[in-house]
């Protein structure tokens, strides 16, 4: 916490001691008391027309410390006795041109109250409000999560019961086809949990993409490096972040599952780029490559099939690219 925001939080808890109002009193009627000690002492060396130089800002702190109500009291009483003690002589008549000090007295005394009771009860409102605001803000973020644990609970149930339509399934095509349709909903589940930060805001494609990848590499089972750049720290609308996370897992998965086929570990590099009126997302690999006179359209597997629709749903478009040592995939799409 700096300084500057603990002289803040200081200046909000004021008044003090309002839980002790009989403390209040003491300190209040202990300051006046300081303050007619210290006139009495400085009498001989004031000049005339200065009754009230000591009561005035006894009332100032007062006020300042404990609230308007202590500060009247203080002002009242130090009117008194600058009344009684050095205007006002009770066996003799009133000191000339002293009746005016008293007047000054009263009316600054007024405007000091007033405006200590009108800074003390905004304060008090603000920070009210901002209490207010964080109560709000933990109940928002306690319900990000909720959502986000339901959306994720509803997609493993949906998963669960391909899993268990798969034990009366004895294809082994069609085995495979409900492994992919169980691992691409767990995809989508993950990009779910990572689309949004609690603050509500999207997180840039590299914040998005890096626990997705990490997870396709885990569940393929070799150790492939990654290698995300995204120097514009992209970040994309909800319904363009899911199906480009979507395609971006399935080009990852795609070469390791067949661009390091004959190898236990490889390299991916993974590019975002954005565009005046649009992005470019690229997946290179060191691998095998692509066969010659490749074709997505006839050739790639249903992964880049499913990544190449999804590319078409944005308006852009995927395609695949030989590579002298290697392979290279690419999303291009418009913004929005």
């Amino acid at each position: 916490m700096t300084r500057a925001h603990g002289d803040v939080r200081w200046l909000e808890s004021l008044p003090i001691l309002r839980d002790r109002p009989w403390l209040q009193l003491g300190l209040t009627l202990a300051i006046t008391g300081v303050a007619l000690l210290l006139r009495l002492a400085i009498g001989p060396f004031l000049p005339p027309g200065l009754p009230y130089a000591t009561f005035f800002p006894a009332v100032i702190v007062i006020a300042f410390l404990f609230g308007a109500r202590p500060g009247l009291l203080a002002a009242v009483l130090g009117g008194i006795l600058g009344w009684v003690l050095f205007i006002r002589d009770p066996f003799d008549a009133p000191v000339p041109g002293m009746a005016p000090s008293l007047l000054l007295y009263v009316t600054a005394d007024a405007l000091i109250l007033l405006l200590f009771h009108w800074m003390q009860t905004a304060t008090a409102s603000l920070v009210e409000q901002r209490e207010r605001n964080h109560k709000l803000a933990e109940t928002r973020t306690l319900l990000f999560h909720e959502l986000q644990h339901r959306v994720s609970n509803n997609l493993q149930v949906a998963a669960g019961l391909l899993a268990l339509q798969k034990r009366h399934v004895e294809d082994p095509e069609a085995q495979a086809a409900l492994d992919e349709a169980v691992r691409r909903i767990g995809t989508i589940g993950r990009i779910s949990r990572q689309l949004y930060r609690s603050d509500g805001r999207a997180r840039d494609m590299r914040a998005l993409l890096a626990p997705l990848i990490e997870n396709v590499i885990e569940a393929n089972g070799k150790p492939v490096e990654v290698a995300i750049e995204d120097r514009d720290a992209l970040q994309l609308a909800p319904d363009a972040a899911v199906p480009v996370a979507l395609i971006v897992a399935e080009a990852v998965a795609n070469a390791i599952e067949h661009g390091f086929a004959e190898r236990e570990d490889g390299r991916v590099a993974i590019r975002c780029v954005k565009l005046e009126a649009g992005f470019v997302i690229e997946i290179e690999d060191d691998g095998q490559g692509l066969r010659e006179a490749f074709d997505i359209t006839r050739h790639a597997s249903l992964g880049l099939h499913i990544a190449a629709t999804l590319a078409g749903q944005l308006g852009g478009r995927f395609e695949m690219e030989a590579l002298p040592g290697g392979a290279l995939a690419r999303l291009t799409a418009p913004d929005g």
